[in-house]
């Protein structure tokens, strides 16, 4: 194959194009994790039952959030490769058989929610909080078909290059939230105290709100004029919905990969005590409000890659895939040096009890370790999903998360004794194979790309 040489300029505006698209996805995704911090708050004040059964019920709940959210991201690399194409006008009708997939997916995970005992008894949650975390859950599911159908909206309004919407919807459901929830859970204006209950409550209102907010902007905006999105809505169609499912599926078992190594670390280290677990939540939670900003930057890859492919411009897909994934790697060298320089700074804002200050700083270096792998892992599986290739990346993080990373957490941290520390060096393992392999896959499949290239 022929030496590509490396357009500088080329490379400063793809750089400079994923940046400015991928600002509002960061905001949107760091609003994203905020309702679950505000329903913690919120739950703590009132007591420390509540906060545990809010926690607990939030951490099954966001199995069906990752179920959804992976199904769903098939909406985005789809309508990126028609609007690079020049074909905007088969978007609508696309989009219309994404609405049956997701309102089908949201009555599903309405009854998953509506029926998850059997999950708490397999988690070990204490039976004293099964009836909080049921009232939790039962008020929440109410909010699984307006979650679906929001993902839809976002992965169209994305797919179009047009992140602003995503942003400033997931900014505004916050101010809907936290003055209902507080009204809720204490119980304000008339209302009775509802704990639990009323966390869940105000979260299902929030999701609906956004949904409704998004749907009236994405049918009234001039910019959506030309997608047809008013056309006679279609039923159902195997044929349209089939291709959607072959990209949508694999990255939900992709995400649920991943979601899962981290709930099913957090349950295992829950056996090594109240200072331990805290300290594992405080480091992991950082970890996670870090991951936001690579994750922001993925979804603005998948899109770029996505145009290019469109465009039937393999240059392009080089450019885009590798400028991203050099962008994340630069993000993250802040990351690290924050975990690695203030670990113990980090951890004070957490909590004011010095052992657990202790642990979560020495769990914060572990952290630090794994940012550019985790980085270069979901920017590389985003460059292959904006090419629509899913199917081995499922298999890759399948090997890498559970044949490599569980293992080897379970056997440092149980048999060695190592304990928590243990635990993490599995992360460490699980996401560093990710990130080789995904590379990998990308590099190969890009170097293989070869339509004619875009000027």
């Amino acid at each position: 194959m022929a030496v590509h040489t490396i357009d500088r300029a080329r490379v400063r505006r793809e750089a400079g194009a994923t940046v400015r698209l991928a600002l509002p996805l960061i905001v949107a995704q760091l609003s994203a994790m905020a309702p679950n911090a505000i329903d913690a708050i919120l739950a703590g004040h009132f007591s420390a039952h509540v906060q545990a059964a809010v926690v607990t019920g939030t951490s099954i709940w966001v199995l069906a959030l990752v179920l959804a959210l992976g199904t769903m991201m098939s909406v985005s690399p789809t309508v990126s490769q028609l609007d690079g194409a020049q074909r905007r006008g088969e978007i609508g009708a696309i989009f219309h058989q994404a609405l049956w997939i997701a309102w089908i997916l949201g009555a599903a995970l309405w009854f998953a929610s509506r029926n998850a005992t059997p999950l708490m008894t397999a988690f070990g949650v204490v039976p004293s909080l099964h009836d909080d975390v049921e009232a939790f859950l039962h008020a929440i599911s109410w909010a699984a078909p307006a979650l679906t159908t929001y993902f839809a909206l976002r992965g169209l309004s994305e797919g179009l290059s047009m992140p602003m919407p995503s942003m400033y919807f997931s900014i505004g459901g916050l101010f809907v939230l936290a003055p209902l929830g507080y009204v809720l859970v204490y119980g304000k204006l008339g209302f009775p105290p509802m704990g639990a209950r009323g966390t869940g409550i105000a979260t299902a209102v929030a999701i609906w709100a956004e949904m409704i907010g998004f749907g009236i902007y994405v049918l009234t905006h001039r910019a959506y004029r030309d997608i047809n999105l008013r056309q006679r809505f279609a039923m159902p169609r195997w044929s349209k919905i089939a291709p959607l499912l072959h990209i949508g599926v694999p990255m939900a078992i992709t995400l649920l990969m991943e979601a899962g190594m981290f709930v099913g670390v957090a349950l295992l280290i829950g056996r090594l005590g109240e200072t331990v677990a805290a300290s594992h939540q405080i480091a992991l939670n950082v970890a996670s409000m870090s991951f936001m900003v690579p994750l922001g930057l993925s979804m603005a890859i998948t899109v770029r890659v996505g145009n290019a492919v469109g465009r039937k411009d393999a240059a392009g897909v080089r450019y885009a895939g590798f400028c991203g994934i050099g962008l994340v790697v630069a993000v993250q060298l802040v990351a690290v040096a924050l975990m690695l320089g203030l670990p113990h700074g980090i951890a004070a804002i957490y909590s004011n009890n010095p052992a657990v200050i202790a642990m979560a700083a020495h769990l914060l270096l572990f952290a630090g370790m794994f940012q550019f792998s985790d980085g270069i892992q979901v920017a590389s599986n985003s460059c292959l999903r904006g090419l629509k290739d899913t199917r081995v990346p499922m298999a890759i993080t399948l090997v890498a998360y559970w044949v490599i990373g569980m293992p080897i957490g379970w056997y440092l941290g149980f048999p060695r004794g190592l304990g928590a520390p243990g635990m993490w060096i599995g992360l460490i393992a699980g996401l560093t194979a990710a990130a080789a392999l995904l590379f990998g896959r990308f590099y190969r499949v890009a170097r293989r790309a070869s339509w004619t290239s875009a000027t």
